[in-house]
């Protein structure tokens, strides 16, 4: 029984700096990093690629909406042809930083709004697919486990990987409680932790309204501006050892994963 921990890393911008990377990334398995849309600059995406690197964590790409105001958490009407040029054009420039310190990208997590919206919208879901199968690279694609962006990433014949959420409130159709609503955002760490383990082990997750829905998972996210994310992925990793669950890179899970 295996499954990857993965963190949203390197969404700092400027002087201005988000979370803890470094000790996140001692955690964590996979990184997925902001590619300078919604967060993330050429600098700090340097940086966090090398960072993790030296950490021996998988690094993807984390492309948002072109939205450093709103964080990339705010909905916005983009064409399919948009949404795949966006999305070409932020995992090519995380390449270059990535292939410039010879290491290999994974995977491609795209962030906040967007990977809600193409978790129901099929035309945007199929644009972020299709613009990672053009790319041509191997990358695995990450979507909401059960989502229409992971159906996208299948009919493209691309690897996915269906994620869920440790830290994140779900409704009971299996989508996540908006970050508007009290509660959306969970930061106990004993809950986390048995959240954690309840995904990877039994494949079940606590609905908001006290219920629980299946979910098929290949990785689990752990926010990392979540409040005291460092603490929390250490001790999810934690606890997923002690239920028996085995940490691997999404890679390994999966198989595969980019150049």
């Amino acid at each position: 029984m295996a499954i990857d921990l993965n963190s949203d890393v390197g969404e700092g911008f400027g002087s201005y700096r988000l979370g803890d990377d470094g000790l996140v990334l001692k955690a964590v398995t996979s990184a997925n990093v902001a590619c300078g849309f919604h967060a993330g600059d050429p600098r700090v995406m340097r940086i966090t690629v090398g960072l993790a690197a030296r950490l021996g964590v998988e690094v993807g790409a984390h492309p948002g909406y072109p939205d450093l105001v709103g964080f990339g958490r705010r909905d916005m009407s983009l064409s399919p042809d948009e949404v795949h040029d966006d999305l070409v054009y932020q995992i090519g420039a995380l390449w270059a930083f990535a292939r410039r310190q010879g290491v290999r990208l994974t995977h491609v997590k795209p962030h906040g709004a967007l990977y809600n919206r193409a978790a129901t919208d099929r035309p945007v879901a199929d644009a972020i697919a299709s613009a990672v199968r053009s790319l041509d690279m191997g990358l695995i694609l990450v979507g909401l486990a059960g989502s229409e962006l992971c159906a996208a990433g299948m009919r493209a014949g691309i690897p996915v990987a269906g994620e869920a959420f440790a830290d994140r409130a779900y409704k009971p159709d299996g989508t996540l409680v908006p970050r508007s609503r009290q509660g959306a955002v969970i930061s106990d760490q004993a809950q986390v932790v048995k959240r954690a383990v309840s995904i990877a082990r039994d494949h079940v997750v606590e609905t908001a309204d006290g219920g629980k829905i299946p979910v098929v998972a290949r990785t689990i996210c752990l926010h990392g501006d979540t409040r005291q994310a460092a603490e929390l992925a250490m001790a999810v990793r934690r606890g997923l050892s002690e239920a028996g669950v085995e940490v691997r890179p999404l890679s390994v899970v999966v198989g595969g994963g980019g150049e």
